[in-house]
Formats: C-alpha cells, sequence, structure tokens
C-alpha cells in the first residue's frame, strides 16, 4: 500500500544538520532571476556579498544545495511514484533575518496526510535551529500526489484564499529566463520533470517545467521589490498555493493587493492567456 494514514501523520522525520556558505545564497538568489540589471544597488543586495542579504524563501533549498541526486517522496507509510507529484503549498516562517552562512539543524515531521479521493495531500511541517538551539525558521509545506487518494482519510479543508474583488495596489510583470529551470536545478532539486522533454513528456507535459519552488521564489522576490522596497529582511513569513505550473521562458504577471498588516499577490503567465501560476499567496513583513 503506497499511503498507510495512521503510520504516516505525526511521523517523525528525524533530525539533519547542514550548513550553507554566502555562495550557496548568491547562486540562490541568481537562480531566481536576481542581478538585473546588475548597476542595480537593490539588485547587489541579492548578488554580491558586499551587502548580501538572504531572501528567506532560502529555507526551501538550505539544507539541500549540495544534492545532485534525483529527489524520493518516501517516508514513514509513504511510498509514491515521482512523477505522479506536484507541489502543492509552500509556507516559509522567517524567525529572524537569514544568516549569509551557518549551520543549523531542520527537524521534520509528517503534519497530515489528506484524501482528495482521485489524489493524496501530504503535508510536512520543518522546524529550523541554529547551533544554539534558537529558532531561524519554520516550514510548511504540502505535496499533491496525482492517483494516490482512496486510502480512507479525511478530506481536510479548504484553504482557498480569494483575492480582493477591486483593482491590485501593484501589477508586476516578471520574465523568467528559458533556462530557469537548468539553473535552479543546481540549487539542490534534480528533478528530471524540469530538465528532460521524455521524463516532462511521461508525466502528461508538453515540455519540463519550472520548478514550483523556483516560481514561489520568483513571486516573493518581485513583490519584496515592489512592495518592501527590495529589502529581504523586511518579509516575515510567505505562503502560496501553487495553482498551475510556469514553463520556462515565459513572463508572470504579478498582482498585490494591501490588506491591513499583510500583503494578498497572485501569479498568473501572460503566455498563456493568465493561466493561474500562483494562487491564496500571502507575504506579512516581519
Amino acid at each position: 500500500m503506497p499511503i498507510d494514514p495512521d503510520r504516516a501523520i505525526g511521523a517523525d522525520l528525524g533530525e539533519t544538520t547542514f550548513a550553507w556558505t554566502a555562495s550557496d545564497v548568491l547562486l540562490y538568489h541568481l537562480a531566481l532571476g536576481a542581478g538585473a540589471p546588475p548597476t542595480d544597488p537593490r539588485e547587489l543586495r541579492y548578488a554580491t556579498e558586499s551587502d548580501l542579504r538572504v531572501l528567506p524563501t532560502f529555507a526551501t533549498v538550505a539544507a539541500t544545495v549540495r544534492a545532485t541526486e534525483p529527489p524520493e517522496v518516501r517516508f514513514p507509510g509513504i511510498d509514491i511514484d515521482l512523477a505522479k507529484v506536484v507541489h502543492g503549498t509552500q509556507q516559509v516562517v522567517a524567525h529572524r533575518p537569514f544568516p549569509v552562512s551557518g549551520t543549523a539543524t531542520a527537524r521534520g515531521r509528517i503534519a497530515d496526510v489528506l484524501d482528495k479521493g482521485k489524489a493524496a495531500v501530504i503535508v510536512q511541517e520543518t522546524e529550523v535551529t541554529d547551533e544554539a538551539g534558537d529558532p531561524l525558521w519554520t516550514a510548511r509545506s504540502s505535496i499533491f500526489a496525482r492517483g494516490e487518494g482512496g486510502f480512507g482519510g479525511r478530506r481536510g479543508t479548504s484553504g482557498r484564499l480569494p483575492a480582493p474583488d477591486r483593482e491590485p495596489d501593484l501589477v508586476v510583470d516578471v520574465p523568467t529566463l528559458p533556462q530557469q529551470a537548468l539553473l535552479y536545478r543546481l540549487c539542490g532539486d534534480r528533478n528530471p520533470l524540469h530538465s528532460d522533454p521524455e521524463f516532462a513528456r511521461a508525466a502528461g507535459f508538453d515540455a519540463p517545467i519550472l520548478h514550483g519552488l523556483c516560481t514561489y521564489g520568483v513571486v516573493a522576490k518581485a513583490v519584496t521589490d515592489a512592495a518592501l522596497d527590495g529589502e529581504p529582511t523586511a518579509v516575515g513569513s510567505w505562503s502560496a498555493t501553487f495553482a498551475g505550473i510556469a514553463v520556462p521562458g515565459e513572463t508572470l504577471r504579478v498582482r498585490i493587493w494591501r490588506d491591513a498588516d499583510r500583503l494578498l499577490v497572485t501569479a498568473t503567465s501572460l503566455d498563456r492567456d493568465e493561466a493561474p501560476v500562483l494562487s491564496d499567496a500571502v507575504l506579512t513583513p516581519a
């Protein structure tokens, strides 16, 4: 049985200690498209070490930035086909500005497993602390496994957060690079869905698609630049639902609404008639 919810839910995924350097952060930012134009002082906060600030979405790659093998989706009570998996949601909560280099320990657990009928949703939560044991960040993510539902688990509630019924306060068009997925895979996600045309076709796509977490970081940077004066340390938390795919080389339209003490965000593809890419997205300033 690929999913056993009684065994999976609450499963302790153990501890992982990892380290990162300023070069890892620079690579990550460049893989998001940072550094254009290369004379912009705000862009140089992302792309040079002289005044480097860390975008909190770096949390999604910090522990795996040097990985060279494709990821496996295998946890206690869960063993599913990688080709059936897409990212569902992602949240990062920064407990303080990230150091540009350091060592940290992550402890993960399976927070929930939901049965959506034709698919399963697996929710993972990770707490990360520094060498002194002080909190650095909390990450919570879900993956959507097509064809893996029907195991008798609970369906769960909807996390939809509709965009306000008014014009956005800010609109930003963000071009992606044709080679963006090939750059981003160097940050530790070698899933062939993003680089191998045959694998992508077997998974039901016309061509390799952009990593969901790359899109997540690209849009977070766009919102930070447009609404927080390009200051990565001003981001307190960032969460989003992956509403559709992004294809390397297309342009994303990012809409931003100011809503009390938070920013509500959507992202669509201008190259595919504004097909949804990210929805239910929220950035909370620090």
